[in-house]
Order: C-alpha cells, then sequence, then structure tokens
C-alpha cells in the first residue's frame, strides 16, 4: 500500500508539479490552502504533510499547529521562498521533519521523503 502525502500549496503550478514528481511512489493529494487541508485530511491517516510556509489567510505554521492540535504524530516538510521567516523555535515546537528553501533542489527533496517515509 502507497504512503499518503499532502501537499498544500496555493501555486497550482507547484501543487501540480509535487503531483507529477510523486504520484508514481505515493498516494498524493492536494490543498489549495490551510483550510482545505485542514477539512479533507484533519481526521484522515497520512504519512506526511509538504506545505508551503505562506499560504492565504492561515500560514504553514499555523495549520500544522492545527493538525497536531487534532493528533497528527505525522512528518512535515515546510517549504518557502522566504527563509527569513523561519522561526527555528517554532519548527522545532511543531517538529518539522525538513524545511527547504524555493526554488526547490527537486533531487534533495525527493532524498528526504525518502528517508522520511
Amino acid at each position: 500500500m502507497k504512503k499518503k502525502v499532502v501537499v498544500v500549496e496555493d501555486d497550482e503550478s507547484i501543487r501540480k508539479t509535487f503531483f507529477l514528481i510523486l504520484s508514481a511512489d505515493y498516494r498524493v493529494y492536494l490543498a489549495k490552502d490551510a483550510e482545505e487541508a485542514l477539512e479533507r485530511f484533519k481526521t484522515t491517516d497520512v504519512d506526511l504533510i509538504i506545505a508551503d510556509l505562506k499560504l492565504p489567510r492561515l500560514n504553514g505554521l499555523d495549520m500544522i499547529a492545527k493538525f497536531r492540535e487534532s493528533g497528527y504524530k505525522g512528518r512535515v516538510i515546510l517549504i518557502s521562498a522566504y527563509p527569513d521567516l523561519l522561526n527555528r523555535e517554532a519548527l522545532s515546537d511543531l517538529d518539522i521533519s525538513h524545511t527547504f528553501v524555493k526554488p526547490l533542489d527537486l533531487d534533495a527533496l525527493n532524498r528526504s521523503i525518502l528517508r522520511l517515509l
């Protein structure tokens, strides 16, 4: 059975790229913002969440905090075009597994996903 990966990204082209890259090896679910992700996957058993930091309305860190509050214990990869906004203490508190800065190094991201799953 394939591992389940949720990708939360407001840029449609990036969402599609993640789907194309990951769907051969994983069950990939896409969400355009934090609200959609929380509504659709908060009670679903997923293995990995890949989320953008800057999302409309609710940012990636706040979304992960809500997932953690609801009992999600899985792995998280946070991506951002704004590395200065990555709060190391919050990343540690929320048990963020890895962070990546855009533009993404897809080989490094794939290696990270393989290690995590």
